[in-house]
């Protein structure tokens, strides 16, 4: 079993930053071994990729629309996955969830992901 906990959400205005990060655990868990995704859900639309990086090798995937923007990194030493957001847009206003999975292919696809975190909300006013 695996936990996720994100934190770092929050109100920021457009052009602002924020910087959310995921703290994984488990009893049996070891982080190396995962892929790690940020998706998120605005109200009214399906869950979205927005970006993922790999377990052991850390390559990173992002979605075109975020791509140049955010930044997502992992520490394998503290078990933690951060999204370093900046330039926000209010069409980034969302829940952004983060999720983990044992598989290093398709890690852009949210059906590839068994564990997911509550989400943070991120607000971006215009």
């Amino acid at each position: 079993q695996v936990q996720l906990v994100e934190s770092g959400g929050g109100l920021v205005q457009a052009g602002g930053s924020l910087r959310l990060s995921c703290a994984a655990s488990g009893r049996t868990f070891s982080f190396i071994n995962y892929s790690m995704g940020w998706f998120r859900q605005a109200p009214g639309k399906e869950r979205e990729f927005v970006a993922a990086i790999s377990g052991s090798y850390g390559s990173t995937y992002y979605a075109d629309s975020v791509k140049g923007r955010f930044t997502i990194a992992r520490d394998n030493a503290k078990n933690t996955v951060s999204l370093q957001m900046n330039s926000l847009k209010p069409e980034d206003t969302a829940v952004y969830y983060c999720a983990a999975t044992s598989v290093s292919r398709r890690i852009i696809d949210p059906g590839v992901y068994g564990y997911w975190g509550q989400g943070t909300q991120v607000t971006v006013s215009s």
